[in-house]
């Protein structure tokens, strides 16, 4: 225990020391539920080997956040963990009862007495860190600076290893189903948080055609919210 609480200073430390430095800031905070879920999409979509994470799933209990926010960063973390062939969730204890309630995630799990934040870690390369350090949707701090991110894995490792080990029941794999590829570029650029008029100009679509592909991909997805469309292609792999 002694060694992951100075992991946990060290990673605290080293956040605070890169903050400070002019040249190279710990990282690019993120704010309000649209860049935050494009941020979280990102971070899926760009997993390749392992994802690490300290999770909270009860955090957010008695907080106002909305509904489809909440299924889309899980179904992010979902289609992030199957991509990943190496998957080290913490939780705290008291999250327990939520998670034999089927917050499952595939992958590894411990169970800790308290995790020091709420981190997602991507391949070694990229860290998420909520700015109050509890909840993602009141903001996050995307951070690249190697040593802080380094810092964080070793927080990690170090909790980890003092952590007792949990089994879930690996979820049903999503239904099989691919992504029209003409409706690819207006997925990406819902899922960038892009307003429709700069998507459109960007895709070389008019208004009408960007609006027209944005309801076949709705369609497709079998929904009308643009928050549940991002959750459900998560959910299918197609981030």
């Amino acid at each position: 225990m002694a060694e992951s609480a100075g992991s946990v200073m060290l990673a605290r430390s080293a956040m605070n020391r890169a903050a400070t430095e002019g040249q190279r800031p710990a990282g690019r905070p993120v704010r309000g539920a649209r860049r935050i879920s494009a941020a979280l999409a990102g971070l899926a979509a760009s997993t390749r080997y392992e994802l690490l994470t300290f999770d909270d799933p009860v955090a957010s209990a008695g907080c106002a956040i909305p509904g489809p926010f909440l299924e889309l960063a899980g179904a992010c973390m979902r289609a992030a963990a199957e991509r990943a062939g190496e998957v080290r969730r913490i939780v705290p204890r008291h999250a327990l009862p939520r998670l034999e309630g089927g917050l499952a995630m595939p992958g590894r799990a411990r169970l800790a007495e308290a995790i020091p934040f709420k981190m997602i870690v991507v391949d070694r390369a990229v860290a998420a860190v909520p700015l109050d350090l509890e909840l993602l949707y009141n903001g996050l701090l995307l951070i690249r600076d190697p040593v802080v991110v380094q810092a964080l894995v070793r927080a990690h490792h170090a909790c980890w290893a003092a952590a007792e080990e949990l089994t879930y029941i690996p979820p049903p794999p999503p239904p099989a189903s691919d992504l029209p590829p003409q409706l690819r570029p207006v997925l990406d650029a819902l899922l960038s948080g892009l307003t429709d008029e700069t998507a459109a100009t960007r895709l070389g679509m008019s208004a009408r055609t960007y609006s027209r592909r944005v309801g076949e991909l709705m369609a497709a997805l079998g929904t009308t919210s643009r928050f549940r469309a991002g959750a459900e292609a998560a959910r299918r792999g197609w981030v």
